[in-house]
């Protein structure tokens, strides 16, 4: 990553929600595509040495996403995402929760809005994550790991994107 470019993290607990910000050297559609498409998504979403598994993805309003986050030891610990709404390029929301490994959620959940933003080939994205309990948000920030899991899988993304670029 360039060091020029932005990664914010904020924690607003009046409101339940965290912000993720961060700018990637490329074009909107290829950091688009890399939020979107399967087969991208899972080579870099996942601070290593943990690894995403996506079990199915339908990237449109109504469809889902069923994955896990896999441990160097074989332990799975799966999510649903689904989606709410898709503007293409721009923005897609969805509903996220945690899921046992038989797609049964455990509530509450967060909502997800995530924006793209592009000016002079560097694109911005802003996830903001609304969570449904104070308690769950708190869980899911304790310790920084949450912070530290965006910050690594963002640098995995920035690894990723010239060789995404070139494959164009």
């Amino acid at each position: 990553m360039t060091n020029s470019l932005l990664f914010d993290f904020t924690v607003d607990k009046s409101i339940k929600t965290v912000v993720v910000t961060r700018e990637f050297e490329a074009e909107k559609q290829l950091v688009w595509d890399a939020f979107t498409k399967k087969e991208i998504l899972d080579q870099w979403w996942g601070p290593k040495p943990l690894r995403s598994k996506t079990k199915y993805m339908d990237f449109s309003v109504g469809g889902r996403r069923f994955y896990a986050m896999v441990s160097p030891d074989g332990q799975e610990r799966w999510s649903i995402q689904k989606y709410t709404s898709i503007s293409p390029i721009t923005n897609f929301k969805l509903k996220n929760a945690f899921a046992d490994k038989d797609e049964n959620p455990e509530l509450p959940g967060s909502d997800w809005d995530v924006n793209f933003t592009e000016q002079n080939g560097t694109t911005k994205v802003d996830i903001i994550i609304y969570n449904e309990s104070l308690d769950r948000m708190e869980k899911m920030i304790e310790g920084g790991f949450v912070k530290e899991g965006f910050i690594l899988m963002f640098n995995n993304l920035d690894e990723m994107l010239p060789v995404l670029s070139q494959q164009q």
